[in-house]
This record gives structure tokens, C-alpha cells and sequence, in this order.
């Protein structure tokens, strides 16, 4: 069986750091790995439509910057196909189909269904898109036969609910669809990086993003005004790593060799912790530490992404290729399942032969 990767994202805003440290850096490490034989990237605008369905343009706008974002960190077309995935009409198909395999309690009980439900204050007024949001997820999974998921722990309750849809699926019509295992992020510290103001999500509304497209300027701006530690009030002060979002992101993002370039008084950041949870240690000298080490992690990102900016209508045609041979994929794996469920009618030669009979007989 071939090993085939589907990941992607909603196109609801430019991407940030998160989504960086989170999926997208490893995104590029498996494509490179050579262990996959095929990795598909969608840019899910019809599952974001869901809960935008009243703002398509902001929609529209961001599909051209996550495609941006996903290109200037290495995504390569030419050994991934992204996707756009309103583009493939196969997978609403599916989505359709795989409805009558789960209930409506079912969906209730997804915890990130939940989640999300209540983060965006729903309560009773749910679109129903939104709702069935983790059988349109199977159907974007299945429709690739993707072996391999990348996504972080709030993912796997959406993953688990694919595999039941396949399970069923295959028990009650044919062993067509392909059951999927995941891949977390293999940095602990990058599985929810918080927001530069500690809160737990980074969010465009909150305005606590570093993003994968900010300015130099920008991002030492916003690193010089991150969450610390509110007790580490004077230098001599013990300060507190835990929750100390300059520490989270070190833990994320910096390397040995950041200490030898730019802070060569510290061996590590076990002992740049150390120092600083016993006092003597200023908020501004690990925030200037951060800061040098991300524009170090950006800077490649950004020149990329200038580049790729220089010819907008040369990305959209890699969406365009992207989505076609998408959709030819899509379409054998549609016509497999048509068949399993026994409604490919009109390529049926026995059934219409038989039919045939049946009334020539009378």
C-alpha cells in the first residue's frame, strides 16, 4: 500500500508561528523525507465557508496567502499537490454519502466539535455545515486514501471519528476506503505554541499572532511586548518558567547553536531556565535572545515569500494544477465507492444486461 499524506488548513487569515512550529515546518520535513509517496495539501475554503459562510471575500483574500505561507516554508509542487479544496466537487459527494453512516449524537459527542461549537458561542444556532464539519474532514481523507495524518492532540477525536466512517463503510459495502493513522508534532513544545499575550490560542481577532509573512520590524515589536512572568518584577526576582510564553517559544524554537551565536554566557536553554528561575536575569535579555532566534527561523521564509509575490498569477496556476490532478484522484476514488454502494448504474454492464432480460422475458 502506498503512503500517502493529507494535511492542510482553513484560508481564514494569513498563517502564524503556530502553524508553523505546529504543522507546516514538519510539513516540509516529510515531504523531503522520501517515506511518502504522495503528500496532498488542501486549502479547506469550502469547511471555512462553514462559519464565514456571510464573509466569502475574506475567504477568497486569504486562499492566495495561505498559498503564500505554505510555498516560502518549502512546500514544493513539485513533490506535494496543493490543493484548493472547493475545487473538487467529489468531495461533497462523499460528505453527502458518509451522512447516513453517523448520527447526530454522534456528532455531539466529538469533543472538538464541542469545543469549537462553544468557542464560537453557536449554542442552538449551529450551521448545519459546521456541525457535520468531521464527515466532510473523512471525506477530504478518504477521498486521497491518506494513510498519514499530521495534526496536533485537539485533531485526534475529528481523525478517530474518519476511521469509524471507514470501518462502517467497509463492513456494510466493500474494503474500498483506507483506514488513517496520525502523526503528532514530535516537539511537545509545538503542539499549541500561546499567543505573544500568553492566552492559550493565537487568534487574528486578539491581535497576539506573530505571522509567517510580518516584517523584521514587526516581529521584534511584538517579541519585546510578550507574556512573561507578572511576579518577575525586579531582575533579582525569581522568575517562573511555566507559563512564561518567551520560555514556551524557546523551548519551540531555539537550538544549541542559537546560544553559541548569540548568547554564548549560556551552553543551553536548561541553563538560561535555570538562571532565570533562581533570579538575575532580565525579561529583556531573553526577549532579545527570542527575537534574534526567530528572525533567524524567518528570515529565509520571508525572502521566499518576496519572491513568490513578484508572481502572483504563477501561484494561482499551482493552486490550478494542484486541484486538477486532485480531482483526478478524487475521481477514481468516487467511482470505487459508487460501485461498492452499488450506484455506478450506468457502467453496471451486468445490471443492465440482467435488467434486460428480465423484461424481454415477459
Amino acid at each position: 500500500m502506498e503512503k500517502i499524506i493529507l494535511t492542510g488548513d482553513r484560508p481564514t487569515g494569513k498563517l502564524h508561528v503556530g502553524h508553523y512550529a505546529g504543522s507546516l515546518k514538519r510539513r516540509v520535513e516529510l515531504q523531503n523525507s522520501g517515506e511518502y509517496d504522495k503528500t496532498y495539501i488542501m486549502i479547506a475554503d469550502a469547511q471555512a465557508l462553514t462559519d464565514n459562510f456571510d464573509n466569502p471575500e475574506k475567504i477568497r483574500q486569504n486562499i492566495i496567502e495561505v498559498a503564500l505561507d505554505y510555498l516560502s516554508c518549502g512546500i514544493d509542487p513539485s513533490k506535494s499537490t496543493i490543493f484548493v479544496q472547493s475545487q473538487i466537487p467529489e468531495l461533497t459527494e462523499l460528505t453527502f454519502f458518509y451522512s447516513n453512516l453517523v448520527t447526530v449524537s454522534r456528532l455531539q459527542r466529538n469533543p472538538t466539535v464541542k469545543s469549537e461549537i462553544k468557542m464560537r458561542n453557536f449554542e442552538a444556532s449551529i450551521p448545519v455545515g459546521f456541525f457535520t464539519y468531521p464527515i466532510s474532514q473523512a471525506a477530504d481523507i478518504t477521498a486521497f486514501k491518506a494513510t498519514t495524518i499530521p495534526v496536533g492532540e485537539d485533531q485526534l477525536p475529528m481523525i478517530e471519528q474518519t476511521r469509524e466512517i471507514v470501518r462502517k463503510f467497509n463492513s456494510i459495502y466493500d474494503e474500498v476506503l483506507v483506514e488513517p493513522d496520525v502523526i503528532l508534532p514530535n516537539n511537545k513544545a509545538c503542539m499549541r505554541l500561546p499567543g505573544i499575550d500568553g492566552k492559550q490560542k493565537m487568534s487574528k481577532s486578539l491581535g497576539n499572532c506573530i505571522y509567517l509573512s510580518d516584517t523584521e520590524k514587526d516581529v521584534k515589536q511584538k517579541i519585546m511586548s510578550m507574556y512573561t512572568d507578572p511576579t518577575h518584577i525586579q531582575v533579582s526576582d525569581p522568575g517562573h518558567i511555566e507559563g512564561n510564553t518567551v520560555f514556551t517559544y524557546l523551548d519551540a524554537f531555539s537550538k544549541k547553536e542559537h546560544f553559541e551565536e548569540y548568547l554564548s554566557d549560556y551552553n543551553n536553554l536548561d541553563e538560561l531556565k535555570e538562571h532565570y528561575q533562581k533570579g538575575g536575569l532580565g525579561d529583556v535579555k531573553i526577549k532579545k535572545f527570542l527575537n534574534n532566534v526567530m528572525q533567524e527561523e524567518l528570515a529565509p521564509i520571508r525572502k521566499k515569500r518576496a519572491e513568490f509575490e513578484k508572481d502572483i498569477p504563477g501561484v494561482y496556476e499551482i493552486l490550478k494544477n494542484g486541484s486538477e490532478r486532485a480531482r483526478e484522484t478524487a475521481a477514481q476514488t468516487m467511482a470505487e465507492v459508487k460501485n461498492a454502494m452499488k450506484i455506478n448504474y450506468f457502467e453496471d454492464e451486468e445490471l443492465i444486461k440482467n435488467q434486460s432480460t428480465k423484461y424481454s422475458e415477459k
